[in-house]
């Protein structure tokens, strides 16, 4: 984002700036903070070399009065017209979407689906009672040592 100088503000403040420029300067004064900063600066120090009003309410009268006149000039006589609405078609009606939602889950509900997704999700949570019986390293040894008795057993079997 580009943002303005200091001075580059003061001359806008002082309506030294071109067309172009001053609309690039007021279109980025409503989206920049740091550049709203420096022009309300320019603004309060040339604040003193502007003219003072003497009479503040008929200033204003008569600003409000041209403002009238300028909008009776601008005004031209015109039909005003309602928007027609045009209705959106039932598809596209929320209501219909809630009804559809509505059946579905009736139909699910009688047809037992749900029942077997809530059978099939508790045997899923359900503890396994059948748990593989792991051998100690005692147990596991002492077979070890047994089946080397055995095959010891078989040779000198074998020998006779």
């Amino acid at each position: 984002m580009k943002h303005f100088s200091y001075d580059e503000w003061l001359s806008y403040v002082k309506d030294e700036v071109n067309g172009k420029n001053r609309e690039e300067l007021e279109s980025h004064l409503y989206t920049c903070d740091q550049c709203l900063e420096n022009y309300l600066l320019a603004v309060s120090e040339h604040e003193s070399s502007l003219p003072v009003l003497s009479n503040e309410d008929s200033f204003t009268d008569l600003v409000m009065a041209e403002v009238s006149k300028q909008k009776e000039f601008s005004q031209k006589p015109t039909v005003l017209k309602q928007p027609v609405k045009k209705k959106k078609p039932y598809y596209q009606q929320s209501a219909f979407h809630y009804l559809i939602a509505a059946a579905a889950t009736l139909l699910l509900t009688f047809s037992g689906v749900f029942q077997s997704l809530a059978t099939y999700a508790s045997a899923i949570e359900a503890p396994q009672h059948i748990k593989e019986k792991k051998p100690t390293v005692t147990e596991g040894v002492i077979d070890k040592t047994f089946a080397w008795m055995d095959s010891l057993e078989k040779k000198e079997a074998n020998k006779k």
